[in-house]
Formats: structure tokens, C-alpha cells, sequence
């Protein structure tokens, strides 16, 4: 039967090393779509182009007329379902749009693989690894990029005495320098034993001796200097200690 040759399957595998090869990256870099669902997407796609095109020769019925197009379109439309479910919003940060595009991008590369243009999907596939890995090294030579950039999103972990007012002072602060306050947690312990906080009457130890500390985790987004903002919450009255780490996402 026409449509199921080494040339098809030709087509298949290459779609299948293609996708391969994009899922690669987006599993190296922790994505929440990697190595399988790339993959899956790819061929999935290129069969579904090789249906439309060799599927329904054999339709009986003289005045039956068919579009080879048809299920090919409804891969556009049906990969969105994929693409959506990589998308979320928490508060105001929306990650997984860059996944949830290069998943389109995939299935675009098998489609034209599996409707034998080769060389299209080949092309694709470097410029998808031309974009997600080049773009951002060209973007910073660029002044006007160089100028607005800024660190990105980075996470705080701050060590401070619970009570004190230090909380309401640390976010005045990141906020004072340029910083959102994207996300807090907070997370309360005990140095002592006991929780009391003041005078402990049974013990006789003043505050000062007896305090309750508190964790606070901030995920912070905007254009000040990460250095600076740890330099002045270390030297705040009450921090006890501070922690900085980036926090990696997939936004834009």
C-alpha cells in the first residue's frame, strides 16, 4: 500500500531525531516538557502529516472528494492543548511559555518532516538551538538591552528575630530598591526550648537572651543590584543571617 515504504519511515525516524534532539535541551535545562514529550510530539506530528497525505487515496465513491490538508490543520490547533497545559500564572509571574512554544516548534518540525521537506525541518531545528541558546549572548551586545537588563528573578532567604518589626522593614527595603516582591514564605522556629518571648519569670532571662527567630524565603524580580540589597539587609537590626540563590524560570 502506497504511504507505508522506507520512504515514510525515513521520514518518521527523522522526525523522531530531530525532536529528540530539541528535547535534549529542554531536558538539560530542567523544563517541564523534556526529552519524551518532545520526542512524542515530533513523531506524533509526522504521522499525522503522512495520514493526510497517503491515508485516504482508497476512500470509495466516485464524487468523494477529501483535503489532505484537513488533518494536518488540526495539529496547529491540537498541540495548543499540550502548549496550555505548560503555561501557568502564579500572582503576576507567568512561566513556561518559551517550553510551551518550542513544543509548537516541534510538532512544526515533524509536520514538515513527515511531508517529506527535509531540509525545513533541518533548518528549524538549528534555528530553534540558534534562538533558546545565541539570542541572549546577542541581545546583551546590544546597548538598549545592555541598559535595560536586569538580573532577573533571584531568591532571598533571610534568618531574622521574629517580633522585632524586621519583616515589614526588609520588604520596604527591597522595594526601595527597585525590587517586586514576587513570593514570601515564611517559616517560624524556636532558638530555645521554650516560646516564650519577654522576661521568662521561671528562668529569670531577659529577651535578650531569649528570642524567637524566623525564615522568610523572597523570590524577588527587578532592575536593582542584588549585591547592594544583601549588603544593606545583612546590616539591618535584627537580620541574623542572609542567603541569595537565582531562582530559574522559563517566562518569556
Amino acid at each position: 500500500m502506497q504511504g507505508q515504504g522506507w520512504v515514510q519511515l525515513g521520514e518518521l525516524l527523522l522526525a523522531m531525531v530531530l525532536s529528540a534532539a530539541i528535547g535534549v535541551e529542554r531536558g538539560l535545562r530542567n523544563k517541564s516538557a523534556g526529552l519524551r514529550t518532545h520526542t512524542l510530539v515530533g513523531v506524533g506530528a509526522a504521522l499525522f502529516m503522512l495520514v493526510s497525505k497517503y491515508g485516504f487515496q482508497h476512500v470509495p465513491g466516485a464524487h468523494v472528494s477529501f483535503d489532505p490538508s484537513r488533518v494536518a490543520a488540526q495539529i496547529v490547533s491540537g498541540i495548543g492543548f499540550i502548549g496550555g497545559g505548560l503555561i501557568f500564572v502564579r500572582r503576576d509571574a507567568v512561566r513556561g511559555l518559551t517550553t510551551a512554544a518550542v513544543v509548537w516548534v516541534t510538532a512544526a518540525v515533524g509536520m514538515a518532516a513527515g511531508g517529506g521537506l527535509w531540509l525545513l525541518a533541518v533548518s528549524v531545528t538549528v534555528a530553534h538551538f540558534a534562538v533558546v541558546l545565541g539570542l541572549n549572548t546577542v541581545a546583551g551586545w546590544l546597548p538598549l538591552e545592555r541598559f535595560a537588563r536586569h538580573p532577573g528573578r533571584v531568591r532571598v532567604r533571610l534568618t531574622y528575630k521574629d517580633g522585632r518589626g524586621v519583616l515589614r522593614r526588609v520588604l520596604m527595603e527591597c522595594t526601595g530598591r527597585g525590587f517586586a516582591v514576587e513570593e514570601a514564605s515564611v517559616d517560624r522556629e524556636y532558638l530555645d526550648d521554650e516560646p516564650d518571648v519577654g522576661r521568662d519569670e521561671r528562668h529569670g532571662r531577659d529577651e535578650a537572651d531569649h528570642y524567637r527567630t524566623a525564615a522568610v524565603t523572597l523570590v524577588l524580580d527587578g532592575s536593582g543590584d542584588i549585591p547592594d540589597l544583601t549588603a544593606a539587609l545583612s546590616e539591618m537590626s535584627g537580620v541574623i543571617a542572609v542567603h541569595t540563590g537565582g531562582d530559574h524560570d522559563d517566562r518569556d
